[in-house]
Order: structure tokens, then C-alpha cells, then sequence
């Protein structure tokens, strides 16, 4: 099986955190954060991180309430992945976020003690957890 690249959105009103991931390691890196007002980004700075990545596929993380059942979060991010399948034709799919921004600052912590926590880091890392769940439940 060939390896596919994954462009991953931890999406947020405020702040979208992004990560590239590759298939074929099943692993990914936390690239940045973009702001967004209320939940709308500047979609020129997608369209130039899709232009550079050249993904085959977008991850973005679905925050659900911990029972697994939707909240007004949820559609909203469905959205978001719908607006970039509909304005750069790219797949997408989306992946449970439950526990990601726990774990992301777990992680940084690891690496960085409490220096490494700016939001825009934990947003990043929280894609990196998206994209690793999301390859995680393929096998």
C-alpha cells in the first residue's frame, strides 16, 4: 500500500491547530496554529498549507461530548471539513477527538516542561493526535 500524506485540524472557533502525518510511518508532526474568528479561518492560509502538503487526505478531529454523543462543536467542525472538501476537492474524513488536547499537553510537557504549553503548541500537537488516532484505527 502506498503511503498517503494527511493534512490533521484540531478545529477550534478561536484557534485551528494543524499537523502533517504520513501513512506509511503512521506517525505525524505538529506544523502550526491559524487563528479563526469564530471559527472561520483565513481560508488563503489553508489553500497555501494544501498547495505546499499536497495532502491526499484531510483529518479533522471531531469533539464529541465524552459519552460519544454530539454538540454544537461537532457540527461545526463537520462544517469546516465540508468547506475544505468543497473548496480544494480534497478527501476527507473526520476522527474522534475525545481525549487529544489532555494527551497533547501531556506530551509537551514530556518535551518541553511548562514552556512548551502555548495554546497555539497544544492546538498543533492535539492534530498530531488526531492524525496518529485516525491511522491507528485503519489497521
Amino acid at each position: 500500500m502506498s503511503s498517503i500524506t494527511v493534512l490533521g485540524f484540531d478545529y477550534g472557533t478561536k484557534s485551528i491547530g494543524i499537523a502533517i502525518g504520513q501513512s506509511l510511518t503512521g506517525s505525524a508532526n505538529p506544523l502550526l496554529s491559524i487563528k479563526a474568528v469564530d471559527g472561520i479561518p483565513k481560508w488563503e492560509e489553508i489553500g497555501l498549507l494544501i498547495e505546499e502538503w499536497k495532502p491526499d487526505l484531510v483529518v479533522v478531529g471531531l469533539p464529541l461530548n465524552m459519552d460519544g454523543s454530539e454538540q454544537e462543536m461537532t457540527q461545526r467542525a463537520k462544517k469546516f471539513a465540508n468547506r475544505i472538501n468543497g473548496r480544494f476537492g480534497i478527501k476527507i474524513a473526520t476522527q474522534d477527538e475525545r481525549l487529544t488536547t489532555a494527551d497533547a499537553k501531556a506530551r509537551l510537557f514530556e518535551m518541553g516542561g511548562y514552556k512548551a504549553l502555548t495554546k497555539g503548541q497544544v492546538d498543533a500537537m492535539s492534530a498530531v493526535l488526531i492524525i496518529e488516532s485516525y491511522f491507528e484505527n485503519l489497521y
